[in-house]
């Protein structure tokens, strides 16, 4: 995958310790970009790469700060922050759901990807050039599920807050982007694959996309990061207005 236009550059993946940010670590590394990666659970450093790895709250503001000054401190500086941790529980009608599975649910996912996207801000405006910032979303953000009314919800949230932030620090360098990533084979969506019908009618639709394999690997979603958001020419675009904000990852040709 390296191609050396990433090699010497710092990606901060959130979340990881598992699924896709696991995979979004290893893909960047193999890049040649040296990483900041964390989880609630220690995550593991992908085999060659430079990385500072730190077991991180996302939902703890002063944790993800002290962790971008670790990597700030041990790197320089930091170009692309993948703000991935979440969590999809609780699933089922919102009357039904736990009162603190739904808090848990949406300090990780709301508040979380909105610590990371104010550390990251902070540390672009204070440094030359360009920083990206990449809010991993879901099509659950646009199109409603039954049984995911909070996790809905919570990618809305961070979707509308990333269109705010992409105008706001656009003239410190700042692109920010709500990334929906497709389907991609991870715990996550095993636990989705688990529930029942009862609590979530459009379960039969991703065993469905596990019975033909019509998932995106995190190395395709990585590489569209890479390509399409990271390895733009400075200054791309007319001001806020010009950069698409939301936006999705094609589905993985031979998949399915």
């Amino acid at each position: 995958m390296g191609d050396g236009r990433q090699v010497g550059k710092v990606a901060v993946v959130t979340g990881a310790s598992r699924g896709l940010g696991a995979g979004l670590a290893v893909a960047f590394g193999q890049a040649g970009m040296r990483l900041g990666i964390c989880a609630r659970s220690l995550p593991v450093v992908p085999v060659g790469a430079e990385a500072v790895a730190r077991s991180v709250d996302v939902a703890d503001p002063v944790a993800v700060d002290a962790f971008a000054g670790d990597v700030i401190k041990r790197f320089g500086r930091i170009d692309l922050w993948v703000n991935n941790a979440g969590v999809v529980a609780p699933i089922g009608p919102l009357a039904d759901a736990d009162p603190v599975a739904l808090r848990r649910q949406i300090e990780t996912n709301v508040l979380g990807a909105l610590h990371g996207t104010a550390t990251f801000a902070r540390h672009v405006r204070g440094r030359a050039g360009e920083g990206v910032l990449v809010n991993i979303s879901s099509g659950a953000a646009t199109k409603p599920y039954e049984g995911w009314a909070s996790y809905g919800a919570s990618k809305a949230a961070v979707e509308m807050a990333t269109e705010v932030v992409a105008r706001e620090e656009w003239g410190a360098g700042l692109r920010a982007c709500a990334l929906s990533p497709g389907v991609v084979d991870t715990d996550m969506q095993a636990l989705i694959r688990s529930t029942s019908p009862e609590l979530f009618p459009s379960v039969r639709r991703f065993r469905r996309l596990h019975d033909e394999g019509s998932f995106n690997s995190p190395g395709w979603v990585a590489r569209f990061i890479l390509d399409r958001l990271v390895d733009l020419p400075a200054g791309t675009g007319h001001g806020a207005d010009a950069w698409t904000v939301r936006v999705r990852v094609p589905d993985e040709p031979g998949s399915g």
